[in-house]
């Protein structure tokens, strides 16, 4: 597949269980990635990834991977980055067999960069993970809707996905013209702006025992070395959902977790992907700034 062979390929990574009447084995993943590659590769192309890796599936151990392991292939890209280690090298996913050679290593989530080994200091994205405390569909789709509209009032153009989790990420596609502090410093304005807005249903608070049954507004992964669950990619959770790109109208519509590797192709068919003109609405934050310090 993709020139990739898959080893043990009736492995099963997702079991069924009560609520999904499927399992998901290792080829099932490997198929998926190679049918959404060419929807997928332009969220994950010149991105350092850290690999979530289930050898045993998502019932057994789990680990991070950063560094490129020494049996990865010559022809797999890779980029050198800086970290708290040192410098290491890590993979960069360009092409399809990219993408399903990290699904033979039961690579189920890559987890991608906010910036392009092009410029690893100044990200392209900016992104608001809204995180429920609790299981309140109504009380985390109000939060991403109010985070969605106050970036329309500064001027941001902003995509929306589901995180094939609990709950939704805010995307805005960046020039990169500015460094990570300076991004995030942007994006903890906002939120403290809208938490300050609702107090009773959002908060800044990173320790969870203090959040309530409020709404996270997460944007630590606007930082050096943070990574974001990219546009399709698996999520390791009952079922397989996927992290799915909808339109704000669909908000109130699609569940974070409703999206999974046996329904994306039916999503998928007869529609362009909300995403597909993303990079070409990349934008500075320099008039945005302007405005929310305007404000006080």
């Amino acid at each position: 597949m993709a020139s990739v062979e898959i080893s043990r390929p009736d492995k099963v990574l997702f079991p069924d269980d009560p609520a999904h009447t499927y399992a998901v084995t290792k080829l099932d993943l490997a198929r998926y990635y190679a049918e959404v590659a060419e929807v997928m590769l332009p969220h994950l192309r010149g991105r350092p990834v850290n690999m979530q890796r289930f050898p045993d599936g998502i019932g057994g151990m789990a680990f991070y991977e950063k560094k490129v392991p020494s049996h990865f292939p010559d022809w797999m890209s890779t980029v050198e980055v800086h970290t708290e280690d040192g410098r290491q090298r890590q993979v960069v996913v360009d092409d399809r067999r990219s993408l399903v050679y990290l699904a033979q290593q039961a690579c189920i989530t890559p987890h991608t960069w906010l910036c392009t080994e092009k410029d690893l200091e100044h990200p392209d994205q900016l992104v608001f993970d809204l995180d429920p405390s609790d299981d309140s569909l109504a009380k985390v789709r109000r939060a991403t809707r109010m985070v969605g509209e106050l970036l329309d009032d500064l001027g941001l153009t902003t995509y929306l996905k589901t995180t094939g989790s609990r709950g939704y990420h805010v995307l805005v596609p960046l020039r990169p013209s500015l460094g990570f502090d300076e991004v995030r410093d942007f994006a903890r304005a906002c939120g403290e702006r809208l938490a300050a807005a609702a107090p009773e249903l959002l908060t800044m608070e990173q320790r969870k025992a203090k959040r309530g049954d409020r709404v996270f507004v997460d944007i630590g992964r606007n930082a050096y070395g943070q990574t974001a669950v990219p546009a399709y990619a698996v999520r390791a959770r009952p079922g397989a959902p996927v992290s799915f790109p909808i339109t704000w109208d669909e908000l109130t519509k699609v569940r974070p977790a409703q999206v999974t590797v046996k329904t994306v192709r039916r999503r998928l068919s007869g529609r362009e992907c909300p995403w597909k003109d993303l990079r070409r609405h990349a934008q500075t934050l320099t008039r945005a700034n302007r405005k929310l310090a305007a404000r006080g």
